[in-house]
Parts: C-alpha cells; structure tokens; sequence
C-alpha cells in the first residue's frame, strides 16, 4: 500500500491542484464579501486582508501538490499535458449575433489580448464599434486544450485572453490598441488587481508581423505616457508575440464566453485603469478612428470598468 502510495503519478497531482485552486480562491472571496465590518475599518481593508490571505493560501496548496509559482511561468517540459479535445463553446456571440470562432469573412482582422480577468476585457472590446466578433480564452501557455482549472493552478503557462476579430474599414488596430492600454495597468506584471497570477498577465498576441511592430511602438508610447503623467515609475510588462511565437489560442469554457451579459453573472472586474489616455499624436499619426468625443465618453475609467451598457457603441457616436 504505501508503495503504491508513492507512485501517484504526476498527472494525478496535478488534476488534484487543478481541481482545489479555484475552490479556495472562492470560498475566501466568498468570506471575503460576508465579513462584517466594524465601525471605523474600510471594506476595502477587509477586502486587501482576504487577498492576502488567499495569496498564502494558494501559495502554500500549489507547494504542497506541486504546482506553480504564480508569480514566475512554469517551464514547458513541466506543464500539464493537455488534451485533443477542443472546447465545446456555442459559436454564436450573446450580444453581437456573430460567429465566435473562426473561420471568419476574409475582409476582417483579428488580434488577441490580454489585460487580466477575461471577463471584463472582451465587454470593453465587443463594444467598441466595427468589431465583428469577441470570444474568451487562454493564449500563451503550452498545455493543448487547457480547462479553467488547469489554468489557474498555474501549471499550463496561459493567460486569460480574449481574441477580437473587426472590420478595418471601421475600426483600426490603432484604435484597440488604445483600448487595450487604457483598460487596465499594464505594469502589474503576473496580477492584475486583487487577480494575482501568471494568468493574469497583460498580453498582445498579434496575428501579422505588422500588427506586432505597431503594438511594440505603442508600448513605448504609452509606456512613457504613464511615467510623464507620475502614475508609475515602473515599466510596461505586456507580453507581445507575433506569428508563430506563442500565440496558440484555445476556446475557454461556454460559460465563460461573453458572462458579464449573460443572466446571473457576477459583475467582477479587478481591472485597474490608470486614466492615462494614449497620446494623440500616435492615434492620428497611425490611423486612429475613434474620436476623442468617443474615448471621452465611453473610454475606460479608473475603477471598474463593466459598469456599463452590454451593446456596442453606435458608429456615428464613435466616430464624431
């Protein structure tokens, strides 16, 4: 008997770490949101304590069963293996009408991004006007075919990501740049927020070499945008990949596909935009679309940024 109990396989750790991880972080953010608060002490205290406590908690759990840092990428000869089987999500979007999955007309272009919680990220994208298709999944990582449990015990290398697919007669990839910079703080490294993890790194992962130079040159901007506004002195950490490297896209759950529109949904978003705009002279030197009246008004603001409508911003709003 116990030398069958030392011959557990490696598969079955890492099954046991992906099943616990995401319980514990709920049942400490479910404390987190039924603990009373005294008089004279912040909800957000209690709040930063409970992320903290889930920090050790997951922390400790990952290194009794193996699993990964969350605040280093695993190695790939160490990542779960994966699976052939492809994620069986509805290809039809919840707002938008349109297929989620490719192959998509021959007139559009795609991108993936990440900016934290996957949730909040692709509800900034598909409002934005001229965007044909969102859908939610994890890039970047090396495990085929990963599950959301997979992911978050660390052990498959991925990030939440959303991937975009828009019409480049309306819209620019300057323009979801821009979007994509202003939606969170892209200096966090592996967190976002109270969501700490390798899953939650900040990402570009273009589909053309083009898109990639573009996205690199906006990173400098913006990058020297936020250091001369006195946000951070820290650097940009977004991840940017181009063509062939590393830039596998797999479908994440349905029920994660467009959640914070659907029925019940929990509107979470730890995202934490900085309200340092990208510099003018980049988006119209680049071919920006959207008018400062659009940023304006329905731009991300420093906070939660999902407290708005679920349908798209109409053209003729976006573009005056």
């Amino acid at each position: 008997a116990a030398a069958r109990l030392v011959m557990i396989s490696a598969a079955a750790t890492q099954r046991a770490v992906s099943a616990v991880v995401p319980r514990v972080r709920r049942a400490v953010q479910h404390r987190a949101a039924h603990t009373p608060v005294s008089r004279g002490i912040h909800r957000s205290a209690v709040v930063a304590k409970a992320s903290k406590e889930e920090s050790d908690m997951m922390d400790q759990l990952l290194a009794m069963l193996g699993g990964g840092k969350k605040d280093a990428l695993i190695a790939e000869d160490k990542a779960l293996p994966g699976r052939q089987q492809e994620m069986n999500v509805t290809n039809k979007h919840f707002v938008l009408g349109n297929p989620i999955k490719e192959p998509f007309p021959d007139n559009l272009e795609t991108c993936v991004f990440a900016t934290g919680c996957f949730w909040g990220t692709e509800k900034m994208f598909w409002r934005v006007p001229g965007v044909y298709s969102t859908s939610v999944g994890y890039c970047a990582g090396y495990t085929q075919n990963p599950t959301y449990e997979e992911v978050c015990s660390g052990q498959t290398g991925h990030t939440e990501a959303v991937q975009v697919a828009w019409d480049p007669t309306v819209i620019s990839f300057t323009d979801l740049l821009a979007m994509h910079w202003t939606c969170h703080d892209p200096t966090q490294g592996m967190r976002q927020g109270n969501d700490a993890g390798t899953q939650y790194r900040s990402g570009i992962y273009c589909s053309t070499k083009a898109q990639l130079e573009q996205a690199k040159k906006s990173a400098e901007v913006y990058g020297a945008a936020l250091k001369a506004a006195g946000v951070t002195t820290r650097d940009i950490t977004s991840e940017m990949n181009g063509p062939g490297d590393n830039c596998v896209y797999y479908y994440a759950e349905d029920y994660h596909q467009q959640y914070l529109a659907k029925p019940g949904a929990r509107p979470y978003c730890s995202a934490q935009p900085t309200g340092v705009p990208v510099p003018d002279d980049f988006l119209k030197e680049n071919g920006a679309k959207l008018s400062a009246g659009y940023w304006k008004k329905y731009g991300p603001r420093p906070g939660c940024t999902i407290q708005v409508s679920n349908e798209p911003v109409p053209v003729e709003e976006a573009l005056q």
